[in-house]
């Protein structure tokens, strides 16, 4: 009986001790940064991977169309896990990180306005170009920030990968 008595307190303290584990070291700022970068080209593949979609408005899928805010959720809560509010205006609003325009990189969100509110949204890619919705009879498609329309409508961006 001593034995089992021994076992058993052996058992006892090995559990005990299992639950003493050290805690996961936090992640490393260089690991964090890996994994934006991973999310941001997760999203620029899943976006234009859906140019040529139809424009369609307010629509939200690869089979039904897009709007721009549409397309703009679709592709960061699918590639991202990222859900966005379902209208440009409030796309905007959203407490993220505003980013200068010499500061954009891949992932970030750029917006534009017509009128008082922002109107339009769409995904920076890099080297001054963005994917979007842009109109009805369109497609999901590139542009420059520097085609005069959108320049002269650019109403700045936002950081959501963080």
């Amino acid at each position: 009986m001593p034995a089992r008595n021994a076992r058993l307190a052996c058992l006892v303290l090995v559990a005990t001790l299992a639950g003493c584990a050290a805690p996961r070291p936090a992640i490393s700022p260089a690991t964090q940064d890996d994994i934006v970068r991973q999310r941001a080209n997760d999203v620029l593949f899943r976006a234009l991977g859906l140019v040529g979609t139809p424009y369609r408005n307010g629509g939200n899928t690869p089979e039904g169309g897009f709007d721009c805010s549409g397309l703009i959720d679709y592709v960061f809560r699918d590639a991202a896990g990222i859900a966005l509010p379902r209208s440009a205006d409030a796309i905007s609003r959203l407490d993220a990180p505003a980013v200068a325009r010499d500061r954009l990189q891949s992932g970030d969100l750029v917006f534009f306005r017509h009128g008082r509110g922002v109107s339009h949204v769409g995904i920076y890619v890099g080297e001054g170009r963005f994917v979007h919705a842009p109109n009805a009879g369109g497609t999901v498609r590139l542009d420059s920030l520097d085609a005069p329309y959108w320049r002269e409508h650019y109403a700045g961006a936002k950081r959501v990968l963080l």
